[in-house]
Parts: C-alpha cells; structure tokens; sequence
C-alpha cells in the first residue's frame, strides 16, 4: 500500500483511511517515455501534413517499424498496449498509396501506366462501433490534410442500398466487418470486383478477439477474400493484425491468415509514452449484521429449483445457451494451459441454482461498491470508467453513482451515464463524444468500451468482477491514463471464489503470463461449409486447396462433402451446384436469432436492442428494463414480432429471472453401438452425424453421441431495490431453448463412489470440480477453448442412472471437440487429474478447478473428492490394468 500512497486519487479510494482494509494488494508500473523516429521517405506529404495539424509531429518508433514493413508488402502483427497509435501504421501506407497513385493520374492522364487500377483496403473490425470511431478519426487526418481525393465509407448490414453501390463503384477504404465479408461481399464478389482487384492492404484490427470457433471461422473468410483477390488483381493483399499485447502474436497473426509464421513480421516494443500507472486489488467489506431476505407469500418458488438441487445438477454454460449480456473472455487458464479466449459469460440477470448456502456473512456486491467509489471520483472530479459485467450491472452503477450526488454534487450527478450493447448506435456516439469532451465525469459500461475506440485522457478506471483474462484486464486498464498521464486501477472482487482468490493472490494478477489465442481453421465442422462457399464464389481448383489448409486434409473433407451431395466433383475441380446461397450453412459468430427491439408503449419510440439469447431473461412480461437510470416495465413481449413493449414506471424493484437446463441423449433407449477398443485412444468416433457410441472400463461408462441441451426460463422474482428483499415470484411460460449437438460424457456408479471414499455430501462437488477441470484442460488436446465448450455434472442423470458428467460442444450439430475428447479419454482424465493435484492450493482455485463461467456460482465445489474421484474412474482404464499386469 506504501506504493500506492503516492497517487493524488487513492486517498479518494480509501475516503481518508476509512477504507483502508479493503485495499489487498497494489502495484505501481511506472511511466515510459516516448521513442520517436522520422517520417518514412515514402509516406505522402499531404498525409503527413494532416498528421502534423493533429499534434503528431513525429511518429513513435513501433508505429515508423511496422508502417515501414506494410509498406513493403510484409504480413505484419502489431501487438502493442492499448493506446499505443496502432492505427497510424496501416493508414499511413493505406492513405500514402491511394494517394500516390491518384497523383500519377493527375499529372500523367495519357500514359496507360497511370491508368491502373487505385489500391484499396479492407479494414475489419469485430464490432461496428470501432469501425464507426475508426471513420472518425479518418475523416479528421484527411480533413486535416485538406485532401478530397481518398473516398472511405463504412459498409455493414445497416448500410443502404444506395450507399453500398456508391461503396462498391468508388470507395477506396472500405471499413466493415467479418460478417458482412461473409454473408455479402464475397457472395456478391463481382459487383465488388473493383475494390478486389486494387485490393493491397487488408487490416484486422483487435485480432485478439478472434478466437475460438469464432475466429476458425473468421480465418477461413479471410482466406476466400484473399482467393479472390488473387483472381482479380495481380497477387494476394498485404495483412495486418493489430492486437493488444498477447502471446505470440506472429503465430496467432499467421494462423489467422493462413500463412507461414515466418511469413508475418511482429512488432512488440511499444514505444509510445505511459504515465506512471497504480494498480490496486480491493476486496467490498462483510456486510455486518446481514440477514438472509425473506420471500414475502414467495414460499417454494423463492427457492432454488428444486429438481436440480435433489440431483446435484451444476453447469457450465456455453456462449449457444446463456442469456448472454455481454462478451468476457476466459479466465485463469490451467497451469500447463497457456490458452484462453475472449468470448460471452454468464449474465448475472439470469439466476443460476446455488447448490450451496451462501455464507455466513457475505460481502457487499461488486456492482454496489464500484458505483460508491465512481460517486467519490467524479466528485473529486476524476474522469473515470467503470467496467461491469453486465447490461444491468453498467445500469445499476451509474444510477446509483447518481443518487449518491444528487443533493451532495448534483453538477457531477449529471455527468455520470451507463453505456452498453443495446443501445442505439446514435446514442452511443454521442455518448462517447461526451467522455472524449470531458462532458461526462463518469461511465459505466460493459465490455463495449474495451476495444479500440478512442477514448483517451481518463483519470481512473473501475473493473468490477474479473473480466476473464489477463489480457482483457490490461486492456481495460489501459484506458487509465492514456496519452502519457498518471493513472489509477482498482480491480474490485465480486464475492465469488475466483475473484477471492485473486485479490489475495496478487502474484496471479500482476506476475502471471499474457495468455495466446486458440482457434483451429483445420475443424472439419468449421472448414467445410466454408469450402462450400469457397466453391459457390469460384469453383475450387486443386491449386486452391493450400489456401485453406494441408491440401491433403482440405481433399479428404472435399470427398466427404461430395459424398453427400453437397458439392459436385469435375476434372477441372469442386462445383457448388445447388439454388440456394453456401454462406447460409454456417453462422460465424453462433448466436443466431433476430434481436428483439424495446419500444415505449405510447410513442412508439425504439429504446434499443436486445440480443435474441438474453431476451428471454431480460424482456419477458413483467421484466424491469433500465434505460439510462429510466425504468420501464415489459408490458408485452412478442416472440412472433420480436419486440418488447415497454412503459415508462418509477420503481424501486428489479426482476431476475430464473432458467433450468437439462441434457438428453438422443438415442439412449436404442442399442448403442459399442466401440471395439474400450480403451483406445482414436478412430472411435467418425466425425459429425455419428451414431450415439458407447465403450465400458469395467463399471465405468464413457459415450459419445448427439444430445439435446434444453434450457427455458421459467420465473422470475421481483426484489426490492437496495435491500433484495424478495417481494413475489411470478411462473412465465416462454418456449424452450434447444441446442443439438454432440456430447462426451462418463458414468459412474454409486459403489464406485464409496469405494473411493466420497460421501453423497461430497459427490455433487467432486463431479463439478471435475467437470471444470476437464473443460480447462480439454484445449490442450482438441485445440479448442474452454468457451467453445459447455458442461453438466449431475450426481443421477435420468439417461444413465448415475453419476454423470457431460461436457458438449457449445455449437449446433458439434464442433468435433466432444470426439477428440471420447477419442483420448484417459488421456484427458489424466491430465486433469494431475492438473488438480498439482495446483498447491487447499480448497480449489482458478487454477484448477474454478471456472469463469460457472452456471452455479462455483459451488458446490471438492478439490480433494474430485482428485479421489479421478482416481477412481482411471484405475479403471484397460490399458492401465494391462499395463499393472505385465
């Protein structure tokens, strides 16, 4: 804490000593001074020029490095810390030869040397927003300039039709997203065919978003753009990755892209400036004299499902069944696992079943504590961002942040906003205008704001909760004290396991390794419907198949694909025959789902959206809806026209929702068709659309097959705001949810239990410690991510009569993770539970067995059953008995 006393805002912090205990641990990184080099000799003057009306005399050095090398036509992974100017190194080379090929035109009209084709570049971007904040500063740097002779424009799915032809007859700078490159532009290639054939530079900023199943599917779209591009012009574009600081960015640039790693050049060393920067770990205090709420007439239905609790069900939800608010990436990788990822987590919005009693004298929430210390610094008049975990945790904090300095600073009251997904993207402009201005003090808000828009100059940032990842924190940290100033960061604990541990554990906070990104463009389930829409762009030809990966692979997934009819083979190569579009067999980001727009009864004004996964939990009739600190009630909520009708209310209640998930083996009353080798290792299972597979060690039952993962949201309970008193619960009748995929998952008999000394008090934790270790450890053998999988662990599954865990693909119709699993049982089994025993903690950690995602709360959870467990199901391997035989 002696470190942390020198920053001017902690004493706000510790409101003058009086919160001195929750302060566990801080750290200060300290300030770097600015490395710049000259002007490349190339780069246009007028560019130039508007760089330097800008305040940008002269560039830092890792910009000058890696515009330099794209400049040359080399691959480039810039990975530096958020902040950093990255964008300067692709628009410079960008804007330099649009311009110095219009220059050519100009001064020579005649000469047919003059007359090619202008260079163009695809910018793409995860999220609309960044490439709306991207145009922006665009249009600044040419107006700057004063040039009118570089045309850029954004194109997505909002873009009408009227704009998009322009786009496509005159843009140079095309910026959108992956969706629409796969869903319009490449379909539609030859209406685009002047942008792809001047094609030179093609930018993929945050690149370390793409990960998972997601970014599998975002490499082999860019893969076609580049075939095409190839076709029409006169070779492949020059790529860059920009991306925050992570592991091995040339090789995750390279996999990307789909080249060699040696063919990508990374630039690291980050040489723009950094203010001193704090870092503190806050834990919220116990709540003294804290009393259980009371269901007032709630009776039964205040309690957690019943049905779940007698079977000991706990889950671990995947992005394809939660109601999902925002996007989080995962947390604390295995010790042997250096992957991870960033994608959706569990909504706090949907109450998950706690199968353990809360404790004795819980702490105050996160969400409660960050919104008092935003009050206190934008008092103080610290510009300050909160980050929260949900659409509803960003609402909350910023109306209380407001009611706290109503009457004591009723100016700094006004400046304080929330700003989330959902939001109607005019509002979101104009809010993040009012944080660059300083016309806000404060801003709550999701993860929305952790990527790339430009919001610099803040004084201090709240996380609240554990977003997920070392990366994804220093990546919100970084917002404190941009542009070279002091900063200050308080990571406040939510009262849950993993975020206890880290605040008293500082060495895995601020010590441990960036993690990697993890995606495999090699999937088979992900790799042919892109093959399909490869073949409907341009007939594949064998000559091609490189492009998507070892063409032998590539071949024996195009023979798999004409066996069923979907393409058609020739001698000149692969043909997509049918009436119907490719791009629609597959769904890149797997949310699927209209949105649901919000409407005020009366006015007919459209609030916002909600994503179709979280409408249910968050808009049913009855749900509260928060706007901006505005509180509205669902007055109906229509699953046909997929809107939610709203009217405007003074409450002082919210709503949460409760859902119940359930698996079923498709199958398990017919025979299931054993495999030869109960203990082998591969070749048990043959790829999507197979039969429900079973194989036996001795009692122990493992099996692979297709399973039906329901969930529904069946009540919810209004509580009284602040105190959560319970008032009511009210049963909805909303449709079921259904996710078809494929399952691996092994039994256990009871008697095996006992034998291994595990009481039934101690069954429920040790299956679920087990279930989060197995989905931690399963991306080190099916490269995959933890977020692309989901899991149940119930101590009587209905299907098999005991004991089960389930871990399940989190995509419709499997991704092939579930077989690679079933495939290396034992070897997965181990390794899990060497994982477990090697962690040196007592009771479990994130390192082992607690997950970022967990469905219940993290409990209840048995390190030492779980490890008793493992144990127990692994001495029952053949190949272990025979190996003890010999």
């Amino acid at each position: 804490m002696s470190d942390a006393s020198t920053h001017p805002l902690l004493d706000v912090l510790l409101a003058g000593g009086a919160r001195a205990e929750r302060l566990t641990a801080s750290r200060i990184f300290p300030e770097r001074t600015a490395e710049h080099a000259d002007w490349p000799r190339w780069a246009d003057a007028t560019v130039v020029q508007g760089y330097r009306k800008l305040g940008v005399e002269r560039p830092w050095t890792h910009q000058a490095v890696a515009a330099d090398l794209v400049h040359q036509g080399r691959h480039t992974a810039l990975a530096t810390s958020t902040g950093s100017g990255k964008s300067l190194a692709f628009w410079l080379p960008a804007l330099s030869a649009v311009r110095t090929a219009a220059a050519a035109a100009t001064l020579d009209p005649g000469n047919i040397e003059s007359a090619h084709v202008r260079p163009t570049t695809v910018y793409l971007s995860p999220t609309k927003a960044l490439a709306a904040d991207q145009l922006s500063a665009l249009e600044r740097i040419l107006d700057a300039a004063g040039t009118r002779d570089v045309r850029v424009a954004t194109c997505d799915g909002d873009t009408s039709r009227e704009e998009r032809s322009w786009v496509q007859d005159h843009a140079d700078v095309v910026l959108t997203n992956p969706d629409f490159l796969h869903y319009a532009l490449l379909p539609n290639h030859r209406r685009w065919s002047r942008l792809l054939k001047g094609l030179r530079y093609v930018v993929v900023d945050e690149g370390h978003a793409y990960r998972g199943v997601f970014g599998a599917h975002v490499s082999l779209v860019l893969r076609r753009l580049a075939r095409l591009a190839a076709r029409y012009g006169e070779g492949s574009p020059t790529f860059v990755v920009a991306s925050a600081t992570t592991a091995q960015p040339a090789v995750s640039a390279a996999r990307l892209i789909g080249v060699a790693p040696d063919d990508v050049t990374a630039v690291t060393e980050d040489a723009s400036p950094s203010g001193r920067r704090t870092v503190v770990l806050w834990q919220p205090p116990e709540i003294v004299g804290w009393r259980p709420p009371v269901a007032d007439g709630a009776g039964a239905d205040a309690e957690p499902d019943a049905g779940a609790s007698r079977h000991g069900l706990s889950v671990e939800e995947p992005t394809s069944m939660r109601r999902v608010a925002v996007a989080e990436p995962d947390p604390w990788a295995l010790p042997v696992d250096p992957d991870s990822r960033s994608t959706p987590e569990p909504d706090p919005e949907a109450e998950p079943v706690a199968t353990e009693a809360p404790p004795e004298h819980p702490r105050r929430s996160a969400t409660a504590e960050v919104a008092d210390l935003l009050a206190d610094l934008s008092a103080a008049g610290a510009r300050t961002l909160a980050f929260t975990r949900s659409r509803r945790g960003a609402e909350s904090v910023a109306q209380q942040a407001r009611d706290h300095l109503r009457h004591a600073a009723p100016d700094a009251a006004r400046r304080i906003a929330a700003y989330r997904g959902g939001y109607l993207p005019e509002e979101r402009r104009e809010l993040e205008q009012a944080l660059r201005t300083g016309d806000l003090l404060g801003l709550a808000t999701t993860n929305a704001l952790e990527l790339g828009v430009d919001i610099s100059g803040l004084d201090a940032v709240l996380i609240a909760g554990w977003p997920g990842t070392r990366m994804s924190l220093w990546q919100q940290a970084g917002r404190a004290g941009r542009a070279g100033a002091d900063g200050l960061v308080a990571f406040v604990a939510r009262e849950d396991p993993l975020d206890t541990y880290l605040v008293t554990h500082p060495e895995a906070v601020f010590d441990a390794p960036l993690e990697a990104t993890v995606f495999d463009p090699a999937n088979p389930h992900v790799l042919a419907p892109h093959l399909c829409a490869a073949a409907q762009e341009a007939p594949l030809r064998t000559e091609d198949l490189a492009t998507f990966g070892h063409p032998d692979h590539v071949r024996g997934i195009l023979d798999v694909l004409v066996a069923r009819g979907a393409l058609r083979r020739r001698t000149s190569g692969w043909y997509w025959t049918h009436a119907q579009g490719a791009a629609g067999l597959t769904d890149l980001r797997g949310a699927g789902g209209t949105p649901v727009r919000v409407v005020e009864q009366g006015t007919g004004r459209m609030l916002g959206t909600v994503d179709a996964a979280s409408a249910d939990g968050q808009v049913h009739d009855g749900a509260v809806y928060v706007h901006q600190g505005t509180t509205y009630v669902v007055s109906h909520f229509d699953l046909t026209d997929h809107t939610a009708v709203v009217q405007r209310r003074k409450l002082d209640y919210g709503t949460w929702s409760r859902s119940v998930m359930s698996v079923a083996i498709e199958g398990w009353d017919q025979d299931a068709e054993a495999s030869g080798d109960p203990g082998a290792e591969a070749g048990s299972a043959d790829g999507p659309g197979h039969d429900l597979v079973t194989r036996e060690w001795g009692p122990i039952t493992w099996g692979l097959g297709p399973v039906e993962v329901t969930s529904q949201v069946v009540s919810f309970q209004r509580r009284r705001v602040p105190d959560m008193q319970v008032l009511g619960t009210e049963q909805l009748e909303l449709p079921e949810h259904t996710l078809g995929t494929v399952a691996v998952w092994w039994s256990v008999p009871e008697f095996v239990l006992r034998a291994a000394d595990i009481t039934p008090e101690q069954t429920p934790g040790a299956l679920h410690a087990a279930e989060h270790a197995s989905i931690g450890l399963l991306p080190l053998l099916a490269t995959c991510d933890r977020w692309d999988l989901g899991g149940v662990s119930t101590e009587l599954h209905p299907d098999t009569g005991e004991a089960t865990v389930f871990v399940y693909d989190a995509y419709p119709g499997g991704a092939g993770f579930a077989e690679r699993a079933y495939d290396l049982g034992a070897t997965w089994l181990r390794a899990t539970r060497d994982a477990i025993a090697a962690c040196p903690c007592a009771d479990g950690c994130p390192a082992c067995v607690q997950s970022p995602k967990c469905g219940s709360y993290n409990a209840p959870l048995d390190k030492a059953a779980a490890v008793r467990l493992l144990d127990a199901v692994l001495s029952h391997d053949p190949r272990a008995t025979l190996a003890e035989a010999r």
